[in-house]
């Protein structure tokens, strides 16, 4: 059966994705990525060297509490991904545990993408590659197994969506030589200024329960859903903030035995946003934990969320 495909900007804002009830607000942001790893050092080797990105910074492990790194990019304070050793850590086999499957590094241009893949060449560097329609992306494994992509969006009046709103995903090719010709003769500087989170891409149990979680009680909207065995959830009309797919299912859930996602950041504009969220994921049956740093919500399979507020409610 043929899709007839429009332009994504066709379409009204209130026609893209399916929306939940009661919806995130359509500016949020991903924040920290807090990783459990095997050997710090072996780790920052390669989130520095490979990736490009820069140690913020560093402690060493006291009694209680683990060797941490910090890591964002250079010049700014924002924290992207943070390391927390635990030695002896088990790798992550490839599809072998419900958890992360990959962090998504979104670059600013597609210049800046170019600049990372004749890097990572010079680097010898394995790498994947594929374009997805709304982005180019690369893919690299980690020394204890995480996926970590690398990729730039095309600008939204290039997206693609049905006419019932679905945004339009693909596993074409990557047009190698053309990204590479971007980068012109700039020479890879570490990750750019205006780096971010893009996305995260969870391996879970079921399509349904994650929409549960995901969709109706957190408030992401269903953006893409005619996936083989996936659902991408995204907030304000954006690819995904989330992929979910149960392509490892029937794999073990992550234990404390393993490298693993400890948690990851969820920030809303506003407290009164956020504490709206942590209030629809309890009433609907999910552990909300107050702490300090803000309330975190755990999924069926363990993956934990932090909801961050960006400033706080009037009093």
């Amino acid at each position: 059966m043929n899709t007839t495909l429009l332009s994504y900007s066709s379409l009204p804002a209130e026609r893209i994705g399916v929306h939940p009830p009661m919806e995130l607000p359509s500016v949020i942001r991903l924040g920290t990525v807090h990783l459990a790893v095997a050997s710090l050092a072996r780790s920052l080797e390669f989130y520095q060297r490979v990736l490009g990105f820069a140690l913020l910074s560093q402690s060493t492990a006291v009694e209680g509490q683990a060797a941490v790194a910090e890591l964002g990019v250079a010049g700014t304070s924002q924290v992207l991904v943070r390391l927390s050793e635990q030695p002896g850590a088990n790798p992550i086999p490839r599809r072998g545990r419900l958890g992360i499957y990959h962090l998504a590094v979104l670059l600013p241009s597609r210049a800046d993408l170019g600049c990372f893949l004749k890097h990572v060449h010079s680097l010898g560097v394995y790498v994947g590659s594929s374009d997805h329609n709304y982005s180019e992306a690369t893919y690299l494994t980690d020394p204890d197994g995480f996926t970590i992509e690398v990729y730039r969006d095309r600008p939204r009046s290039e997206w693609q969506v049905s006419e019932e709103g679905e945004i339009q995903s693909a596993l074409d090719p990557l047009d190698e030589a053309g990204v590479l010709q971007a980068a012109g003769k700039t020479h890879w500087q570490g990750l750019p200024v205006g780096t971010t989170i893009g996305h995260l891409h969870f391996y879970i149990g079921s399509l349904a329960e994650a929409a549960a979680f995901y969709h109706t009680a957190l408030g992401f909207d269903i953006e893409t859903w005619s996936l083989s065995g996936a659902l991408f959830v995204g907030a304000g009309g954006y690819h995904h903030h989330l992929g979910l797919n149960v392509w490892a299912a029937g794999s073990p859930v992550a234990t404390e035995a393993d490298a693993r996602l400890l948690c990851w950041e969820l920030w809303l504009p506003d407290a009164d946003s956020r504490d709206a969220a942590a209030a629809r994921l309890q009433a609907a049956g999910y552990a909300v934990d107050s702490t300090p740093e803000g309330p975190i919500a755990t999924d069926p399979w363990g993956i934990r969320v932090l909801l961050g507020a960006e400033t706080s409610s009037p009093q």
